[in-house]
């Protein structure tokens, strides 16, 4: 499978620039996961960190759960790959975790996000409130959120490609 990154449009109302720069971002960090392996995906930055290609997509999956079904929606959907008594589960893998889970979860999640956020002007108030603030958010702000979630990581994506097999590029 290749990933088709599409650059956002350069002239385009607000909604659709948000919603060009967020899918961006998330096929960046498909692409940047294309063509290793379970092994090469688990494979941690640099000890003592557990930060890997996949644990960046189950973070995300997380994140996209986190910030459009629970906040935007105010759904009762608890997380996938963390729990209150390892935080950070989504960075602790194993020999069972696969790329085709991780992929999988992360994909469906960002499916369910789009047709969540679909039924929400960009000044719309959540439903739902953040689990530690109690503050509501309109999409706009989590759109740019999720723009800045993706970005941040993608750079962390960028340095794990290169030591795994010395791809670099944008």
């Amino acid at each position: 499978m290749t990933t088709e990154r599409r650059e956002p449009p350069t002239t385009a109302d607000e909604r659709t620039m948000l919603e060009g720069w967020l899918e961006y971002h998330r096929q960046t960090l498909a692409w940047k996961c294309e063509g290793l392996t379970d092994a090469q995906l688990r494979t941690a930055s640099v000890e003592p960190s557990t930060l890997s290609l996949m644990g960046l997509v189950r973070h995300m999956a997380d994140v996209e759960r986190g910030w459009f079904r629970r906040v935007l929606a105010d759904e009762d959907a608890g997380p996938i790959h963390f729990t209150d008594e390892d935080p950070d589960g989504e960075f602790h893998l194993t020999e069972a975790d696969t790329w085709a889970q991780a992929r999988d979860a992360w994909q469906a999640e960002i499916e369910v996000a789009r047709r969540v956020a679909a039924d929400f002007g960009l000044d719309d108030l959540s439903k739902g409130r953040h689990r530690r603030t109690g503050e509501q958010f309109n999409l706009r702000w989590i759109y740019t959120h999720m723009i800045e979630e993706y970005a941040r990581h993608n750079g962390h994506a960028d340095l794990l490609r290169e030591r795994i097999d010395g791809s670099t590029g944008d």
